[in-house]
């Protein structure tokens, strides 16, 4: 059968098209496989490394190299550069009479497959066994059709003779053996043993290292629960967002082979002799390879300045909320603060509403350029408590990353104003709950829970279907990141913005919205959008929904948007912090 390439976008690759999941072509279903073989034989991923991402790395606990996946060439005649994937599910079905086929395409090369039995088109069947250590391998047909029969024990499995048939009735779904003298079946059971012999994934002849105790799951390829992957995200911030590029430091630190031919000299003599001709070959003078070669080993960029989790949003906080110096356009973190303009603006308000809807914001940032890392940790099948590595094993060097270039819009809100409004006694009673039900919550999120933290969660939500309505950007297109935190160093910033994977961004459309008069009437609408729900009465008087009843007044008419927009899965979301409930009063009237 001949090759078939199926274009992917970068973003999709790292998420929903990652390794282990099951893509749709346009002629059959296929796994991708693992990051093992995403380089051809002789190429080397660091030549795809991505630089300048120490903080990134440090921030989310990586410890590989990450680098760019490879990209479809053509050279020679020949195609290199592409994502290694292979069919999946391995059965076929006949659509006319439901007789199943196992791999035809191994055995001709035609593009469409006909049943052996009446000539019907066959499909590939939907039907996976999956399981929550992450593993995945073809349903076991035979097995379900046989098991629940003592009687059919002899009748054994043969991959080349179609002789099971999976039928649709009024009973329900059944797969049975057509053979004479056995007419064994079984119902699709929703759990199966995952067997002590069963390939761990499609594209890994070995059966899984530690056979599973507990039953996979038997589930439909488009089933939420057959593949999630597992993303980190995080902003490059300065100061390697202001790493001069082509400057001999940056040349220098990208070549590892002439830094170690530095290192290796025997003596002096010899090590001046080797930067006298790299100094030439680098078009510059000795000493300016001298002075790299310094920084080099003082820790550039960073100079042996550790960062964590914690350490990073701040990091963006602060790099957001402090106009940053002799600021160039080139580089990779570029803000224009309006919050003197923002400031004087709302002095001169006469409406009512439009005072009190200004006053609850402080600061006001236009990101006019922004580069973002997105890593591919792992994925998970059946919401298993670990992912498993892009690599299968978590013994290779480097993870599969991306750059994503954009721009947006940032503000926060006014200190003073949100601890008047948390410190009301209703609103510290609402949060309790979500702070009760937040451990036992299926849900991957890591987040410290606070008043605050729901209001600009839901705010922000609210504010991504308004720049939808208002400004012609699709949500699924627009993302959010918070910045929250109490005590000493208290934040409430939210940053709204769009990134894609080209060096050109998007069109500036959302950092035009942080111009002081537009973001007043994006604001305003976006309060005025909070006090009313198209499903109220019962949105607002939710008690609780969503996955762990970690949602109350928010639904699909007002507050959730697309999955790629939010951080937190789509839950911890409530109107009622934004437009005040009975008991407590809104943030605009405290």
């Amino acid at each position: 059968m001949a090759d078939e390439f199926l274009p992917v976008r970068l973003s999709h690759l790292l998420r929903h098209c990652s390794v282990g999941a099951i893509v749709r072509g346009e002629d059959s279903l296929v796994v991708v496989r693992d990051i093992r073989g995403w380089f051809a034989r002789g190429e080397n991923p660091r030549d795809q490394e991505i630089r300048y991402v120490d903080q990134v790395k440090s921030a989310l606990g990586i410890s590989q190299i990450l680098c760019r996946p490879p990209v479809k060439r053509e050279r020679d005649g020949n195609t290199t550069g592409w994502i290694p994937a292979q069919r999946f599910p391995s059965w076929m079905r006949c659509l006319q009479c439901g007789l199943m086929h196992y791999a035809p395409w191994r055995r001709d090369d035609s593009e469409e497959h006909r049943c052996a039995a009446c000539g019907g088109k066959l499909e590939q069947s939907p039907w996976v066994l999956a399981h929550e250590n992450g593993y995945l391998a073809d349903a076991p047909w035979h097995e379900l059709a046989h098991a629940r029969n003592p009687a059919a024990r002899q009748c054994r499995a043969d991959w080349r003779e179609p002789y099971l048939k999976l039928v649709d009735d009024d009973s329900g779904r059944s797969i049975r053996c057509t053979r004479d003298g056995c007419g064994a079946f079984g119902r699709l059971e929703s759990r199966w043993p995952f067997g002590t012999k069963t390939w761990q994934q499609p594209w890994i002849p070995e059966p899984a290292p530690d056979p599973p105790k507990e039953p996979a799951w038997l589930l439909e390829i488009n089933d939420v629960r057959v593949h999630s992957a597992d993303n980190r995200t995080a902003l490059v911030i300065p100061p390697e967002s202001r790493i001069r590029r082509g400057t001999v430091v940056d040349r220098l630190y990208g070549n590892s082979k002439d830094q170690q031919q530095i290192r290796r000299a025997r003596n002096p003599l010899a090590r001046a002799g080797a930067i006298r001709t790299m100094a030439g070959n680098y078009g510059c003078l000795p000493v300016d390879i001298e002075r790299a070669m310094q920084q080099i080993e003082e820790g550039y960029p960073l100079f042996g300045k550790a960062i964590t989790s914690r350490d990073l949003l701040v990091g963006e906080y602060l790099a957001l909320t402090e106009p940053i110096p002799d600021l160039k356009e080139d580089e990779d973190f570029v803000t224009d603060h309006h919050t003197p303009a923002w400031r004087k603006l709302t002095q001169t308000l006469d409406d009512d509403f439009l005072r009190r809807a200004a006053a609850t914001v402080d600061q006001l940032v236009a990101v006019d350029k922004l580069k973002e890392i997105m890593v591919l940790t792992g994925f998970r099948r059946v919401n298993g408590e670990s992912a498993t590595p892009p690599d299968i094993t978590g013994e290779g060097d480097w993870l599969p990353a991306i750059e994503l270039y954009g721009e947006g819009l940032f503000f926060t809100l006014d200190e003073s104003l949100l601890r008047r409004w948390e410190a009301n006694p209703s609103a510290v009673e609402r949060t309790a709950a979500y702070k009760q039900r937040f451990p036992s919550a299926p849900l991957r999120t890591d987040v410290d829970i606070s008043s605050r933290f729901l209001l600009c969660h839901t705010l922000a939500h609210l504010m991504i279907r308004q720049i939808e309505a208002s400004a012609g950007y699709p949500a699924a297109s627009l993302k959010e990141r918070i910045y929250c935190a109490s005590g000493a160093e208290p934040m409430a910033g939210i940053l709204i913005y769009v990134a894609v994977a080209d060096e050109r961004g998007s069109l500036g459309g959302v950092m035009e919205l942080a111009a002081p008069e537009r973001f007043l009437r994006l604001l305003a609408t976006t309060y005025e959008s909070a006090q009313w729900c198209s499903l109220d009465p019962v949105c607002g008087e939710q008690e609780g929904h969503g996955p762990g009843l970690l949602n109350r007044a928010a639904c699909h008419a007002c507050a959730l948007v697309p999955e790629t927009s939010c951080l937190y899965e789509n839950v911890l979301l409530d109107r009622a912090y934004i437009k005040g409930g009975a008991d407590f009063p809104s943030l605009l009237d405290t």
